[in-house]
């Protein structure tokens, strides 16, 4: 079983947002910051999923849009956000429709995904949360991205 550290061993911290009316959710611990969507300066030859960089803290960080990450539609509205992340030793600003909530659940309520998920949106996901009637999928932040697609960046970037 995967297991996902919070804040006791018993409770995990998620940041929980909307990508095409699924509702997701990143470990709190991953996520640095909330802001609100800002155009990214885009970047020549660039892979489709990178948007550009994003000034952030007098430095560029790289700035992925999750919805078409995801295959979802990916329309700017008032409450599209960037959500940034640590991730390989560095940041990264995802884009996503709206956040929702931060919510506290019991470690064991991450559960893994069903065996029934395979392929590439197993690799995403570090499990899923059931609750009131919402199945919230847990992602993954250091699999959102493969290797070549981390050198595309690192090489863009």
């Amino acid at each position: 079983m995967t297991t996902i550290s919070g804040l006791s061993g018993d409770d995990v911290q998620l940041v929980t947002f909307k990508v095409g009316g699924q509702d997701f959710a990143f470990n709190i611990f991953q996520v640095e910051r909330i802001l609100r969507y800002e155009a990214p300066a885009p970047l020549p030859k660039a892979p489709e999923f990178l948007e550009g960089v994003l000034q952030y803290q007098g430095g560029a960080i790289p700035l992925v849009d999750l919805r078409k990450r995801l295959g979802a539609a990916a329309p700017l509205r008032e409450d599209t956000r960037t959500v940034i992340l640590e991730f390989d030793g560095g940041k990264i600003g995802m884009i996503v429709d709206t956040v929702t909530e931060v919510m506290q659940v019991a470690a064991q309520a991450v559960t893994p995904p069903p065996g029934i998920v395979k392929g590439l949106a197993a690799e995403y996901i570090s499990g899923l949360v059931v609750q009131n009637g919402r199945t919230i999928v847990v992602l993954n932040t250091n699999k959102l991205l493969n290797a070549k697609e981390k050198m595309a960046l690192q090489a863009a970037t």
